[in-house]
């Protein structure tokens, strides 16, 4: 009874490892489901963010910060102006590259994740950091990286989880809700 009842004090101590235990690791098809949903997320981020970045800088120029730099249309003075042209993208990469280390960070899912029950999680189990969440975001672009776990089906440990010492699992159903 004793021995019953330590194992239980540890593994609710350790709850971490112990859901680590429970899932396995995910697949090549539930990772690339998942990635073309949040693919289609990260488009909708970055044309939002594309569209605030296109009001702040028609914005200084309404102020008049600075003029048409000879074009007739404001677009064009955007996308034809090195020193226009480049803040707007990086402004648009870091909303999306934003986008997917909250959700990484904040509960091991973003929204396409959720709806794959999968969870991006160190090997002990523990929440993602956000430097390794940075991390990550080069060698998940465009879902290349998880092109590797189709030739190690023993491991299924992508690129960006080789790089990171990270993993994807896949949740059961009871585990998965109420995660975000």
């Amino acid at each position: 009874m004793t021995d019953t009842n330590t194992n239980s004090t540890t593994a609710s101590a350790d709850n971490t490892e112990a859901d680590h235990e429970i899932f396995p690791r995910a697949g090549f098809r539930r990772r690339i489901g998942s990635w073309v949903y949040d693919f289609l997320l990260a488009c909708a981020v970055y044309m939002t963010a594309g569209a605030i970045g296109f009001l702040l800088l028609y914005l200084g120029h309404y102020f008049g910060l600075f003029g048409m730099q000879g074009y007739q249309h404001f677009s064009d003075t955007i996308s034809n102006t090195f020193w226009l042209k480049w803040p707007n993208e990086l402004w648009k990469l870091f909303w999306v590259s934003y986008f997917f280390v909250f959700f990484w960070t904040k509960s091991g899912q973003t929204l396409g994740m959720r709806a794959w029950r999968l969870r991006v999680q160190n090997i002990d189990g523990s929440l993602i950091s956000k430097k390794t969440a940075v991390k990550r975001l080069l060698p998940t672009l465009f879902g290349l990286g998880n092109i590797i776990v189709i030739f190690d089906r023993k491991n299924k440990l992508s690129l960006q989880d080789r790089l990171t010492k990270t993993e994807v699992v896949r949740l059961s159903l009871e585990a998965n809700r109420g995660r975000l």
